[in-house]
């Protein structure tokens, strides 16, 4: 059992909003996973430049002089925003493939959680509170976001195991339920070049979809296609670089309920996680359908 929240805004006057409201939804969740909490949140872009979000069990000493040992090596300009365990290296966008095999290289103990235009991935061990609480999650603003509450059941209460996970640039995934085919297709993944470097199932449903859009389907074909390709409980909800999407399987056992009105979409596990939205007294609520897919894009 896991929570799962969303919050597409149509109205860019609540942009300023977006952390504050997705941080009272996830909080709002916090019975349906204690262990750990994650947040996806897609801000302002810049043209040519990239986000790279990286997580550290020693921030002191690896974000110390990250930035000039990163620019060293790259031979350009790269810039770092430490957030508590994690940081968000601001770098030119045709150097983000460099950057990852450099940090590999000056920093092993690095993990990388998400990379793109504009998504930055938080997320840690502990209540959702408290991690909120720990980056700040209120305080960001941008067009769109994700988040999770976990509880554990195919893998270890650790960092890596939390949601959301990215396996493509500026995309994320977050899921309720579980895979019971994600080892043979873990194994497919990787073969055919996707990097997987967990063993949740969560991550091997993200790769699945980037895999997809990669070799060029779009995200509603991508998650079409999960609907016969993957095997056992699943809600998914999705975050591209200009949009949202929300898939349940064929069973559709997982909870879940969206609300619509001119100012946003929003998708909560449960009603309770979108009763303090403005407007939601006169939103369009309702469950999404088994084997559908729901999308939207700005």
């Amino acid at each position: 059992m896991c929570g799962i929240v969303g919050l597409f805004l149509k109205d860019k006057s609540l942009e300023p909003q977006l952390g504050a409201m997705l941080t009272d939804m996830l909080i709002t969740m916090t019975d349906r996973g204690p262990d750990s909490a994650g947040i996806a949140i897609y801000g302002a872009g810049q043209g040519g430049r990239a986000k790279m979000t990286v997580q550290s069990a020693q921030p002191d000493n690896d974000f110390a002089t990250l930035a000039e040992d990163l620019s060293a090596v790259l031979g350009t300009s790269a810039s770092v925003r430490a957030v508590d365990t994690h940081a968000v290296i601001d770098l030119p966008a045709d150097k983000a493939e460099s950057a990852r095999a450099a940090l590999a290289e000056l920093r092993p103990g690095l993990r990388v959680m998400s990379d793109g235009e504009r998504i930055e991935i938080f997320k840690e061990v502990g209540l959702p509170k408290d991690v909120a609480a720990r980056f700040s999650l209120s305080a960001m603003s941008g067009s769109h976001g994700i988040g999770h509450t976990r509880m554990a059941t195919e893998s270890a209460v650790t960092t890596q195991g939390a949601h959301p996970f990215s396996t493509g640039a500026d995309q994320c995934l977050v899921h309720n339920g579980s895979l019971s085919n994600h080892n043979s297709l873990r194994r497919k993944l990787r073969a055919a070049g996707m990097r997987i470097e967990s063993e949740n199932d969560t991550e091997v449903g993200a790769a699945y979809l980037s895999w997809r859009m990669r070799e060029g389907a779009t995200l509603g074909e991508a998650l079409e296609s999960s609907i016969d390709d993957l095997d056992g409980f699943f809600t998914f909800v999705v975050g591209t670089k200009d949009g949202f999407g929300v898939v349940r399987d064929p069973i559709a056992c997982k909870p879940a309920v969206m609300a619509e009105t001119d100012q946003y979409v929003a998708f909560g596990s449960e009603y309770r996680a979108l009763v303090n939205l403005p407007g939601i007294d006169s939103a369009r609520v309702w469950e999404p359908e088994p084997a559908t897919v729901y999308f939207w894009s700005h």
